[in-house]
Parts: C-alpha cells; structure tokens; sequence
C-alpha cells in the first residue's frame, strides 16, 4: 500500500488493489447472481423527501467504526455489533442509514451491510469508496438500496457511468461534493440527491460554511444533505436555516456507547427548541 500523498490518494491507491483482488475471487456474473435473489430495493430518497415534508431532520444514521484521521471511534474492546447500532438507530428516529464497508481504513465490512440489510427495515447506503462498476454491483449483492458517489475521486464521465450502473440494478446514488465545481458537476448528473461534505476529503478540515456556502447555488430540484461536522442542534438548527433539512451524521452519535440514543437525544433537542414534542 502506497505511504505518500493524502489519506485520499492512499484510500484510491488501495482501492483499485482491491477491486482487482475482488474480481480474482468473485465474477461479475456471480455477483449478478446474487443480484437477483435480493429483495426489492428500498427508496433512500423517498425516506427522506416524506421526513423533509414533515418539517423534521431527515437523518442518515452512520454505522462508522473508525477513521483514517481519529482512529477507532465506537467506545469499547467488545465485539462491534453493527446491527445492534443499526437497531438503536431505527428505533430512535433515524430516516435512513448508512454503513462504511472500508476495511483497511475505517474498520468496516462488507458483512455489516448484508446483516444490517437483512434485519432493519430502513433504507440503506453503502458508504465506499466507488470508482469501478464492479463495486456498484458489488453493492446491489450486498443488499444495500444506494450508493455515494464522490465527485473528488471521479471524472465527470466515471462519475456519469457509475450512475447509469446504479440505476440499472435498482441502486440510487447519493452524489457527494465539496466545492461549487463539483456541484457544477453533480448538476449534469440526474440523481436528486446531492451530499455537501463539510470535511475536505484532501486536509480532512472541517467547517460548516461548506454547506451554508453550496446549498445556495444548488439547482431547486435536488434533495440537498449536510454531512460531517454536525455537532449539536445548533448546528442542524444552522444548515436548516440555510435550506438543508437532510443530514448524515456519524461520528457524533459513534462517540457514544449507545449510538440510538445520541440520535434520540439530538432529535429532541432540536424539536424541543422548535417547541414540537421529541
């Protein structure tokens, strides 16, 4: 695995040695035939265009076990049970989930999101590192419902052809930026869902001021979602005044032994300040 460049170009770096692992030990074709036993994908967007209705946070509950810049993250030596977590979320007020399946750098499996798929009822995002089509149909054998596409690791054709991919399987695609040329470029492309990721994939800095800064020249017909660097009710009460009402938190609520009921404690207390019931 290569020691220079960013924590990005190591990630990519270490990515298309996967990929090509991964065809060695697994066809497309068998992938495809995995394809086919899974259930119906479920509507990642729907999920949060009906919350967004509602006039509530829309959030995307994140299964991240570590990462590449903190380290491990989840509290505890135990067994890391990524359904437990996923079940916490549901039964707390999570709109959708997400899960990382990145091994060598945020601690992830690809197991989590077949668990996780098979027993919570919510939509689910497989959080990867995506460049190859393989990966996409990868991600439909899983049996997760959407995938991210990150515009700062994709030409505009890649990014254009690994869509097409999703859409055919039945995946949709959340497409992640962090700045206004790739926004520019997330325009082109026809999925609603447009991620503003607050941290710089290249500095791994962080500042809120991305999303406030992006969603104003976002097109009107896309769903936008802030994620990274959400704190607090402060913060969501900040991105919800600038129009984001979708967000992905992960970190904040991993920080904790019971991940659900930091969602819990979030959602109350943005509600209680906007004088609603938790």
């Amino acid at each position: 695995m290569s020691s220079t460049g960013t924590i990005l170009d190591r990630i990519m770096a270490r990515k298309r040695e996967e990929v090509a692992e991964r065809r060695q030990r697994v066809s497309e074709t068998h992938l495809l035939d995995r394809v086919r036993q899974q259930r119906p994908p479920r509507s990642f967007h729907d999920a949060l265009a009906d919350r967004v209705t509602q006039q509530q946070p829309a959030i995307i509950a994140e299964i991240k076990r570590a990462s590449p810049s903190k380290g491990r993250i989840h509290p505890g030596d135990g067994p890391f049970d990524a359904v437990a977590i996923a079940r916490g979320y549901a039964d707390h007020g999570a709109t959708c989930l997400s899960c990382l399946t990145d091994r060598d750098f945020f601690q992830g499996d690809d197991d989590f999101v077949v668990q996780i798929g098979d027993q919570v009822a919510l939509p689910l995002l497989r959080k990867e590192f995506i460049y190859d089509p393989y990966q996409v149909i990868e991600t439909r054998a899983l049996g997760a419902d959407a995938i991210l596409l990150i515009l700062a690791v994709l030409s505009r054709q890649q990014a254009a052809e690994l869509e097409a991919a999703a859409h055919e399987l039945g995946l949709e695609v959340l497409i992640e930026v962090h700045d206004e040329a790739e926004l520019d470029a997330a325009h082109e492309l026809s999925s609603p869902l447009i991620g503003i990721n607050n941290r710089n994939l290249r500095t791994f800095e962080t500042t809120l001021t991305t999303s406030t800064r992006l969603a104003g020249r976002a097109a009107t017909d896309r769903l936008l979602v802030a994620e990274s660097g959400i704190h607090s009710a402060d913060d969501l009460r900040q991105l919800r005044a600038s129009g984001l009402h979708a967000f992905l938190i992960g970190e904040t609520f991993m920080r904790h032994d019971d991940p659900g009921q930091a969602l819990a404690t979030l959602i109350a207390a943005v509600n209680g300040k906007a004088g609603q019931q938790p």
